[in-house]
């Protein structure tokens, strides 16, 4: 099966979380033999902020990481015609501008052979369904959902049995324990401070924590204001810039614990989506403390990772984790197996794969398919 791919980007992860599940599940589409063409615009925000941050070289390594994948960039004057010759599947990411996913769900509508998705990472059919009614989807065939709540939401809008639940997952050929690293800090946490969304549980969660425990902490992240600086380093963290996605298994392997803290408009709108950060951590096998997050498609055994309601208890937690050497490895062990046995990009790429073959195969089904996990 010939598999195109529309990203906003994929050499750069610069302000884009996604890179690490996008990049992923093209991967093992590509291990289970089918061709894969991914498609990035020249002109892209996240690509022009990691060449001006840190040069091209940091996304010529990402080429080179994943062999067999033809990563072609574009212009305005892209030939659609040309990039969606032969294809079999075509997956067209949320972060694409309208005008490219009009057109390629225009060739679609009339008559192009390929099985069309959209694929929605985002929260903003909750928080700004404006914008999301700029894109024309009609043409297409299936929505694929990062959470069961968002697939329910696409269900509402219409698109009843053609929304499918396709969580994120791990990448584990790079995100994976690294026992040979040196422990320098107590605390990692990758993140970017990002537009206010959740100031206030970053200084609850991880700057007070810190400060009062006194723990040895990095942070890695874009878009760190100077109050966001001023602050951390207040604390005593280290702020360590931007960090490439395929440099984080270092970072965590560097660490004793990690915590996990979510943006608000999937606390309060999205409930049981994690984000990328979760999979992370636990394929790199580093213990992990929540912030509030509600796993409500259980996702993640008991056990994978401890739960922090406020900061006093994120306190208590994160000393726990660091002084109780059995219970950080049974949660490390209890993480790798989740990961390993429901939440990698291979289960992904199967899923999608399946997906795929059942809109050919089935048109309109009777029943809504739900792809929640990942099985064995």
């Amino acid at each position: 099966m010939k598999c195109v791919l529309f990203y906003h980007a994929f050499t750069s992860c610069w302000n884009n979380g996604n890179a690490h599940f996008l990049r992923g599940y093209a991967r093992e589409l590509r291990a289970l033999g089918h061709e894969v063409v991914v498609f990035e615009p020249i002109d892209g925000w996240s690509r022009l902020n990691a060449i001006r941050e840190a040069g091209s070289q940091a996304l010529q390594d990402v080429g080179q990481l994943f062999p067999g994948i033809s990563i072609r960039r574009y212009d305005a004057s892209l030939d659609f015609d040309e990039a969606l010759d032969g294809a079999d599947l075509v997956v067209v990411h949320e972060w694409n501008s309208p005008d490219v996913i009009e057109k390629i769900g225009h060739k679609r509508a009339h008559g192009a052979p390929f099985t069309l998705l959209f694929h929605d990472t985002h929260h903003r059919a909750v928080t700004a369904p404006d914008e999301l009614a700029q894109f024309d989807l009609d043409a297409f065939d299936g929505v694929l959902a990062f959470g069961e709540v968002l697939r329910q939401i696409y269900a509402k809008l219409g698109w009843g049995d053609r929304a499918y639940t396709w969580h994120e997952g791990a990448d584990v050929a790079m995100y994976r324990p690294l026992p040979n690293v040196e422990h320098t800090d107590d605390l990692v946490w990758i993140g970017n401070w990002g537009d206010g969304e959740r100031s206030a549980e970053l200084g609850e969660f991880l700057v007070d924590p810190v400060a009062e425990l006194k723990l040895c902490a990095s942070v890695y992240g874009v878009r760190y204001s100077g109050t966001a600086l001023q602050t951390i380093r207040a604390a005593g963290i280290r702020h360590g810039g931007w960090l490439p996605a395929h440099w984080a298994p270092v970072a965590f392997a560097g660490a004793r614990a990690t915590i996990h803290v979510p943006r608000g408009p999937y606390v309060r709108s999205l409930p049981g989506i994690p984000t990328i950060r979760v999979f992370e951590a636990l394929a790199c096998g580093v213990p992990l403390v929540s912030a509030p997050w509600s796993d409500a498609e259980g996702l993640f055994p008991g056990g994978a990772y401890l739960k922090a309601a406020n900061g006093t208890e994120m306190k208590r937690a994160l000393r726990t984790v660091l002084d109780d050497q059995a219970l950080s490895s049974a949660m490390i062990e209890t993480g790798l197996r989740a990961i390993r046995e429901r939440h990698t990009c291979r289960h992904r790429a199967q899923q999608l794969v399946d997906i795929a073959a059942d809109i050919r195969t089935s048109a309109s089904s009777s029943r809504p398919l739900r792809y929640i996990g990942a099985s064995a």
